[in-house]
């Protein structure tokens, strides 16, 4: 917060300085009626002219409170936009540098709560509370020292609600509320992301008979979250009532007329002295109450502030200073090792070679490392030990601008933006022409869905219309295409895709021909014979490798591995009276 303020400073103590004017020209009007009483109570005839001088006076000092207090909080929204606008470029520019895969192991409402109610909080402390605190310190004082002058005894009688609201506050700040406040923050965050997969996979969970289950999931959830609210409350609710009580304008006015009215009996205050501390004792309760809302709102904002911290603290994958060109795209991992936890590796020991113009399927049981080991290549991560190179070159010393040029990826879960279908497809090519576009989609397979939509290719996703998860697949899989990077890596790329259209992008991948390097995680049979080498992975190493027909004349893992998918096939297509296909190897 320090470090963002500082370009700001002069804004801040603007905001500052404006704002104590204000708070003490607020005060006039108090002290004006106070002087009308005090002239009017006077025996004889009214001072005409100093009862219109108090009343201007008082009107002047209130016009100075409006303009100056008006010109602070103007200031103040400024620079809290500033700040807040600081903040989202920060991490923005800290999400684009993150490691891809980082985003996989984070819940998406976490991560929203963070960029959005996060950033947002930090609003009170920057527009609101340098007002609150200042009026909470500066009308205290003032006020305190006018009546001083008064009545000593009297004014420390008033001060006795005061007194005992500041005593509740350190309760406020215990450890258990503390831990209450990070549990209830915690919860809010988790909430967040029970909305957004509920909302997001009602649809699918339904259409498998698991709505009961998943209403069920979200309404623990949704149980878990209102117990620790309660909870919250629960340790607010005293303290915040004995606050409220003490402060509030009956009690304070009780304590004043019961200490002035003994003062006043004792001969010891005028009844006229009394005035001012009726209308300055109340004044010095708001301060403080706003004061304790000033500090919530620090307290808010510094965990806010932590929690964007944390994000902008995550390493980002490391830019070289002098990147390196690729010699070719012959892709070789040597000896890597990986592990999303220091204590639990996930590869173990890589190796292998990927040659250009050739097609690489890797396949094994899940679990067993598919996933990751393809996410190395467009560097969703690096490797804990080990290299993975590209035409020579280590990927951590390639540019990641070179990296893409040269890397493109198709995974199982899509994500498209919401923008036109042309849009979506040229993402990596934005100055393609609509031939080009066209072309890569009719490669995909998804050209003549296009052009059902209500706009064509002009159509905007999630506005115009709808794509199920093949076609999203297919959208994604074009736009890969018309990148036409050297190397491709999938992941289950046509896994959502019906027979008729995996073969017809099977065919459209093999005619493109060339020495492009393909990589791909594979499970149907097609696919598999049509790699020119199969790796078979279990439990993060390589256990077998070869061609397709090599690995099966050797009756091991891959065999039974095959069988076991052949035997998946032929009760599918005869359970939807289909042939089975792909079950020669070449």
């Amino acid at each position: 917060m320090k470090r963002l303020l500082r370009p700001y400073v002069w804004s801040f103590a603007t905001v500052v300085i404006l704002q104590v004017i204000g708070a003490l020209a607020g005060l006039a009007p108090l002290l004006a009626v106070v002087e009308l009483g005090r002239t009017l109570l006077k025996p004889g005839p009214v001072d005409r002219d100093h009862v219109w001088f108090v009343v201007t006076a008082g009107a002047i000092g209130l016009s100075v409170r409006l303009v100056f207090t008006a010109a602070s909080s103007g200031i103040g929204h400024v620079l809290d936009g500033k700040v807040q606008l600081a903040f989202r470029r920060q991490l923005a520019d800290r999400l684009g540098r993150v490691p891809i895969g980082w985003f996989s192991r984070r819940r998406t409402g976490e991560l929203a709560k963070v960029v959005g109610e996060d950033v947002s909080a930090v609003h009170p402390f920057i527009a609101h509370t340098p007002g609150e605190l200042v009026s909470a310190f500066v009308v205290p004082l003032a006020s305190l020292i006018y009546l001083f002058t008064i009545d000593w005894l009297l004014t420390l009688i008033t001060l006795v609600p005061v007194v005992m609201a500041m005593a509740l506050v350190p309760l406020l700040m215990t450890p258990t509320r503390t831990r209450e406040q990070e549990e209830f923050d915690a919860a809010m965050g988790k909430i967040a992301g029970s909305v957004i997969e509920f909302v997001q996979g009602i649809a699918v969970v339904k259409a498998f008979g698991g709505g009961g289950r998943a209403h069920r999931k979200f309404i623990t959830s949704a149980d878990e979250f209102v117990a620790t609210f309660r909870q919250w409350v629960h340790g607010l609710s005293r303290i915040a009532a004995g606050m409220q009580l003490v402060l509030s304008p009956p009690f304070v006015l009780l304590v004043v007329l019961i200490g002035g009215t003994s003062r006043i009996t004792g001969g010891d205050l005028a009844p006229a002295d009394l005035l001012p501390f009726l209308l300055l004792g109340l004044g010095l309760t708001a301060p403080v109450a706003a004061l304790g809302h000033g500090f919530d709102e620090m307290q808010a904002a510094g965990r806010a502030v932590g929690r964007i911290r944390e994000v902008l603290e995550v390493q980002s994958l490391p830019e070289p200073a002098h990147p390196a060109a690729p010699r070719g795209h012959r892709v070789e991992l040597r000896d890597v090792r990986f592990g999303y936890e220091a204590d639990r590796e996930v590869l173990k020991g890589i190796d292998l070679v990927l040659e250009p113009g050739t097609v690489t399927a890797v396949v094994g049981p899940s679990g067993s490392g598919k996933s990751t080991l393809v996410q190395l290549l467009p560097r969703f991560f690096d490797p804990t030990q080990g290299s993975v190179t590209l035409g020579g070159v280590d990927l951590r010393e390639l540019g990641s601008q070179e990296l893409y040029k040269s890397v493109s990826f198709v995974f199982q879960d899509v994500r498209l933006l919401r923008a036109s279908v042309a849009d979506n497809i040229a993402l990596a090519v934005p100055h393609a022409d609509r031939e080009d576009v066209e072309r890569a989609a009719r490669l995909a397979n998804i050209h003549e869905r296009i052009l059902e939509l209500p706009r064509g290719y002009d159509s905007v996703i999630g506005e115009d219309s709808g794509l199920s998860g093949g076609e999203a697949q297919r959208i994604s899989l074009a736009r890969a295409l018309l990148a036409e990077t050297p190397v491709l890596v999938l992941d289950e790329a046509t896994a959502f895709a019906d027979p008729q259209t995996e073969q017809a992008v099977r065919r459209a991948l093999a005619g493109l021909g060339g020495d492009r390097t393909t990589l791909v995680i594979a499970h149907r049979l097609e696919t598999i014979a049509d790699a020119d080498t199969v790796v078979m992975l279990d439990d993060g190493s390589i256990v077998e490798r070869g061609r397709p027909s090599e690995l099966l004349a050797r009756g091991g893992r891959f065999a039974a591995f095959w069988q076991a998918q052949r035997a998946a096939a032929t009760e599918e297509a005869d359970l939807h009276g289909g042939v089975l296909q792909g079950d020669e190897l070449r």
